[in-house]
């Protein structure tokens, strides 16, 4: 049977969702390590190791998610009730995240632990079934490619304007405290997010559904995973382009407060990428009308080197190239959301295709598991690197911190690119083959006799 095709207010509604996702996500990645290190007061080295040990942590809970949500059963759909019951949530822990009760360092390490984990767990909780739903909102190449686009334009616009205005309003909310401004900007954020979340519930429906007439077991699931090669490099291409976009987010407040000395510029050169990488977003439906997805991305990937390696090259006081790199790179780097979301997909189909059992929550599961990974490494690496050179907050750096800082910003982010482009040359999905295997199973469903 075919399926209807998807509407305006369905991709409008599902690209929305992750704008909300974005009002925590950009913070997170953005501003939380000199959240904890300039204003909660807890040294650099161990706030870059909770960040990892959560993060190594909370990677392990994603596949328990996506195996529970590819379980679920209600008349909403396996994983639209996630969008309408865990927003509150969410926001009530994104608040106590960012919250500085007076406590002692030890005291303070603690709250940051618990907290935090608690809101990557949740934060998961939402985020993997909305990730998954791509999968089953519609089995159509091209309207996966429209979803995923629209997805991350909305992505990349809700992390523009958080980099915009969470300093202004912490400024505002907090009125020379930084402490409660933090506090306030979140409470501001997840009510805006958990509005959003609600339109994207309403907004979609779930239209694909597995062939096997009950999901398979949870250890059949991983086997699936791990004798599937197009997503075995798909999980180590979202690890090591995540670990490079990190490095590059997280370290660019660093940048500009202690190596260009101009901390103000960070709330307009971030949304100057973001901008650039909705704009690449937009265009990526037109691209892959004719660019395999697979060609594009290693392409994508051997621009995005280039533009990272040469800003090791550019003076501190060059303003201009600054942000004319930053913007090249949005626009190379935005086309890779869409595209690894929708092969995402298209791994789903080939797991189906070839062994009859579709597990689309495990898919996207392990693939945040492998993003996790990857900004956990990236905290990792600016933790190592800022204890061995010395790094001391709110102080002027040393030459060797400095130099540490612009490689971060440049060559370190520009090597795992590059590496992702190699991973990419041994992908099979190409769109023929896509084709072949997405008749077979339609063929194969329309041969099903409903129950």
């Amino acid at each position: 049977m075919t399926q209807a095709p998807l509407t305006k207010r369905e991709i409008v509604g599902y690209g929305l969702g992750d704008m909300g996702f974005n009002f925590y996500w950009t913070n997170i990645s953005t501003f939380l390590l000199i959240f904890y290190t300039d204003v909660f007061g807890i040294t650099a080295g161990a706030a870059a190791t909770m960040l990892f040990v959560v993060k190594i942590f909370n990677a392990f809970t994603d596949p328990m998610i996506g195996a529970f949500a590819d379980r679920t059963q209600t008349r909403w759909g396996k994983f639209r009730p996630y969008l309408l019951f865990m927003p509150v949530p969410l926001a009530v822990i994104g608040v106590l995240t960012y919250s500085t009760p007076a406590l002692g360092p030890t005291g303070k390490l603690v709250w940051a632990y618990v907290t935090y984990l608690l809101l990557m767990t949740v934060y998961t909780s939402v985020n993997l079934p909305y990730s998954a739903l791509s999968g089953v909102i519609s089995g159509n190449a091209r309207e996966r490619n429209a979803v995923n686009s629209a997805r991350f334009f909305a992505g990349f616009a809700g992390g523009t304007l958080v980099t915009a205005a969470s300093p202004r309003l912490v400024a505002w909310f907090g009125g020379g405290d930084p402490a409660l401004g933090w506090t306030l900007t979140m409470a501001f954020w997840g009510l805006a997010a958990a509005l959003i979340f609600a339109f994207t519930f309403s907004a979609t429906t779930e239209r694909v559904q597995p062939v096997q007439a009950r999901p398979s077991s949870v250890r059949q699931d991983l086997a699936d995973l791990r004798s599937n090669l197009p997503w075995i490099l798909l999980f180590f291409l979202s690890l090591i382009i995540m670990l490079s976009i990190t490095l590059r987010m997280t370290s660019a407040a660093y940048y500009f407060k202690y190596v260009v000395n101009r901390p103000e510029l960070l709330a307009t050169f971030m949304p100057a990428y973001l901008l650039a990488a909705a704009a690449g977003t937009a265009c990526t439906p037109l691209l892959t009308r004719f660019i395999d997805k697979r060609k594009l991305l290693i392409g994508l990937m051997l621009v995005s080197t280039v533009l990272s390696t040469a800003f090791l090259f550019v003076p501190s006081d060059q303003i201009a190239w600054m942000y004319a790199l930053q913007i090249a790179l949005g626009l190379a780097l935005g086309p890779k959301s869409p595209l690894s979301f929708a092969m995402l997909a298209d791994s789903a189909d080939y797991n189906e295709w070839r062994n009859g059992r579709r597990a689309t929550g495990m898919t996207f599961a392990a693939s945040s598991f492998a993003q996790k990974v990857g900004t956990a490494g990236a905290v990792g690496v600016i933790g190592m690197l800022f204890s061995v050179l010395g790094y001391a907050p709110n102080v002027a750096q040393s030459a060797e911190s400095q130099a540490g800082i612009v490689w971060l910003m440049s060559v370190i982010p520009a090597a795992f690119t590059l590496l992702a482009a190699v991973i990419m040359m041994f992908y099979s999905l190409d769109n023929p083959t896509m084709a072949r295997i997405q008749a077979d199973l339609a063929a194969r469903k329309s041969s099903t006799p409903s129950t």
